[in-house]
């Protein structure tokens, strides 16, 4: 009697083990299969924004990175004393991925301006209706427009003032222009008259040689009638001796 006795308490002993296993198993499993759950839920951690540039145009992006692929519905609002001044365009909604799913909310936005981004989920066991914290505060420095890194077609076709402005010495003055204007009698004056005696003479004809040939002529009439009557006075004389 007593080998049985045995027997039954070690089969007792063994079944007994047997279940601290699998319920040490069990309870392994069940903690494994939550931990990889809450892994996969959303969460509001999974969401980031930040303020960024498209070219001269402010832009604010969400990211989700929900691996679950749980809709989410974001909404953005700017902040004022405390209370929301307005809200950015409409709200959107975003499916979340490993990688990270993007929104984008266009926004001329100013430096160091605040913004509220609000998460809200409702999909069964999975309820979120709060804000990312902290807050978003944009940049110190605005985006740029690219008009500002390059001159404006007007600064470059705009004459200067120097330019479009003839210069005092380029146009003529009115001395140059009396002086143009009154020259062809400067030029008649300075061209050289006749003297006055030479415009007498040729008027008398004093400056032709007919008074001087006259002259000679007279002298020889008279110097040959001398002669000849010296001559005949002689003849007279030898002819009464």
């Amino acid at each position: 009697m007593h080998p049985v006795r045995t027997n039954v308490s070690i089969s007792r002993r063994s079944a007994r083990r047997s279940v601290r296993i699998l319920g040490v198993a069990a309870a392994s499993a069940a903690l494994t299969l939550g931990v990889s759950g809450s892994a996969l839920a959303c969460n509001i951690s999974d969401f980031s924004a930040e303020a960024t540039c498209d070219g001269s145009n402010g832009v604010i992006t969400v990211t989700d990175t929900d691996a679950s692929g749980t809709p989410a519905t974001i909404t953005v609002f700017l902040e004022s004393n405390g209370g929301d001044a307005k809200q950015v365009g409409d709200a959107q909604t975003v499916k979340g991925s490993k990688e990270g799913t993007p929104v984008t909310f266009s926004e001329d936005w100013q430096p160091n301006a605040v913004y509220r981004v609000h998460v809200k989920v409702d999909s069964g066991k999975i309820q979120i209706d709060k804000d990312i914290t902290p807050n978003l505060t944009t940049s110190s420095t605005a985006c740029k427009g690219e008009e500002s890194s390059s001159p404006s077609p007007s600064d470059s076709a705009t004459p200067s003032p120097s330019e479009s402005t003839p210069a005092e010495s380029d146009s003529p003055t009115p001395s140059a222009s009396e002086s143009s204007s009154t020259a062809p009698a400067g030029t008649s004056d300075n061209a050289p008259s006749p003297a006055v005696g030479e415009s007498n003479l040729a008027e008398t004809g004093a400056n032709s040689n007919t008074g001087l040939i006259a002259g000679v002529a007279g002298a020889l009439v008279v110097v040959g009638g001398g002669a000849v009557w010296f001559g005949m006075r002689r003849r007279g004389a030898n002819s009464g001796s």
